[in-house]
């Protein structure tokens, strides 16, 4: 399988990350409803990228997962490929703890 080739694979967003990015975008949105709309394109539009280029992201800490940190805020998202698909597993502050689980 080439990693590079463009071609978008299709996207599998977990409940743990969608969990994250409402969460985040939640946050956001009670200082700043712009900024959140902000973040949560800005989540999209890299996950777009990571579906054509899934090789973009460097290794995870954790063995089979990427991780890619957001251009301009201090977001990383985790994921895999597994089956052919993109699986998003987190969205994760990096200013924050690590959490126990991926």
């Amino acid at each position: 399988m080439s990693w590079t080739n463009g071609l978008a694979m299709q996207v599998e967003w977990l409940k743990t990350a969608l969990k994250n990015l409402d969460e985040e975008a939640a946050y956001i949105a009670q200082d700043n409803p712009a900024a959140a709309a902000v973040f949560v394109k800005a989540i999209q539009s890299s996950v777009t990228q990571l579906a054509s280029f899934p090789a973009m992201g460097r290794e995870g800490r954790i063995a089979g997962t990427r991780e890619w940190p957001l251009p301009d805020l201090p977001y990383l998202i985790l994921y895999r490929i597994r089956s052919g698909r993109l699986q998003v597993l987190r969205i994760f502050h990096t200013r924050r703890q690590s959490p126990p689980v991926w």
